[in-house]
């Protein structure tokens, strides 16, 4: 797509549009897109844009006319020769959220394929990638050839995009990062969408968090991006659904890259902790009903070694070795509980930072990350915990970060005297379709 032609407009035109709370129209959108990519559109007037639209909203033919142009900037992948459905989940990101590297495998090894594009972790919410590139040879990027053969020979592949996919996206994304408009729903909820429609899977289930270590702090704002997005799939031919999930405190017991690819094993194994299993085999059902896959158990599949011997194939052809041990790190400091009690609150969003302090995030997406970097929780709230044994353990390759990440965990947790309750929230909060 290219903003020459008969077609062309003023950006400034397009931005006062935006500015006075108008609808732009399918001609305008397709200009904006095609002249930003092509960098015939200076950042300072897509800030100016993209701010109009954070202030003034879009109506959903904006958004779906805007994610559309987004997909035609680059490329959408093909699986038509896939000789099965293919369906895909996306989390909008959380703490201890490994629940793609169980999913995949479970998913394929109940009769759908699963290809999909994951990404790095940036700032306290951690990177699908990342995790897996703990394992020794695993790698992520994959040409459109090999990401292809990876599906057919294993039925899943976790990889990331290609640079022709939503290129608008990517160059969008960084503006948005520095100039105040990461929050802005249209723009989240394009972002998210453009790259999913491109990567060409036929159904697609959301898993939007909600809670401190999730973007999206509260219900009614989580619900309204996952009805967006929701949207934008079902008009794009995409049977799209979306879970609200809980993501006040971490998911699962371990925060950190090799440390939570050890757990997502345990999951395959049969084990793991209750909240990822079940997180894990309700997104599986959504996956499967999304692709109309009927008549699988997922629970049956962690539990007889086919979603483990999913997982194996999928590591192996991607260049990782599932049988090599995985990093540990070189220090490990153990906070302990100061009273005996109720443990009834665990920030999700204090635990993350400590993890990126930690080593285990980055700052920036040209940083490095340590593959055994993270905290390991030995209690979850709801549980009863006794002063002087351990809370948390803190693993870092660095001594001189323990620190920092201790300073960010000061009021992180609550214990109360025993006999009080925690109210927590339901794990899956709610669940939105067209």
């Amino acid at each position: 797509m290219t903003s020459t032609g008969e077609n062309r407009f003023d950006a400034v035109d397009i931005i006062r549009v935006k500015r006075d709370g108008d609808e732009l129209s399918d001609a305008q959108i397709d200009w904006v897109i095609a002249a930003y990519t092509a960098g015939e559109i200076a950042d300072e007037q897509m800030s100016a844009l993209a701010m109009a639209i954070l202030l003034n909203g879009m109506s959903r033919q904006e958004i779906a006319r805007w994610t559309d142009a987004m997909v035609r900037s680059g490329v959408r992948m093909d699986w038509s020769s896939v000789d099965r459905p293919t369906t895909d989940k996306h989390s909008t990101g959380g703490v201890g959220d490994k629940i793609t590297l169980p999913l995949a495998p479970l998913v394929a090894a109940c009769g759908a394929a699963v290809p999909q594009l994951s990404g790095r972790g940036l700032g306290h919410t951690g990177g699908t990638l990342d995790k897996l590139e703990s394992i020794p040879g695993w790698r992520a990027a994959l040409s459109g050839e090999e990401m292809l053969k990876v599906v057919r020979d294993a039925g899943a592949v976790v990889c990331a995009a290609t640079a022709d996919l939503a290129p608008a996206d990517k160059k969008l994304y960084a503006l948005r990062d520095v100039t105040g408009t990461v929050e802005a729903i249209p723009l989240i909820a394009s972002s998210i969408m453009s790259k999913k429609i491109a990567e060409g899977t036929g159904a697609l289930v959301l898993d939007v968090k909600v809670g401190s270590g999730a973007f999206m702090k509260d219900v009614a704002s989580a619900r309204e991006l996952a009805r967006t997005m929701v949207e934008l799939g079902t008009d794009a031919g995409v049977t799209t659904v979306a879970l609200l999930t809980n993501m006040a405190t971490p998911l699962g017991l371990t925060v950190g890259n090799a440390l939570e690819v050890r757990e997502a094993v345990e999951v395959l194994a049969g084990g793991g902790p209750p909240d990822v299993v079940e997180l894990t085999t309700t997104l599986a059902r959504e996956m499967l009903a999304a692709a109309g896959v009927d008549g699988a158990d997922p629970a049956a599949a962690l539990y007889d070694g086919s979603a483990m011997d999913v997982w194996r194939t999928m590591v192996s052809a991607q260049g990782g070795d599932p049988d090599a041990a995985l990093p540990t790190a070189r220090e490990t400091h153990t906070v302990l509980a100061p009273s005996t009690g109720m443990l009834t609150e665990l920030d999700a969003y204090r635990v993350g930072v400590a993890a990126w302090r930690l080593g285990a995030g980055r700052a920036r997406k040209e940083d490095a990350v340590q593959a055994a970097a993270g905290v390991e929780l030995h209690a979850k709230p709801g549980a009863s915990v006794r002063g002087g044994e351990p809370l948390l353990t803190l693993h870092t390759d660095e001594p001189e970060r323990f620190e920092r990440a201790l300073q960010i965990l000061d009021g992180a947790y609550t214990i109360a005297p025993d006999g009080a309750r925690p109210d927590l929230p339901p794990l899956v909060i709610d669940r939105v379709a067209v």
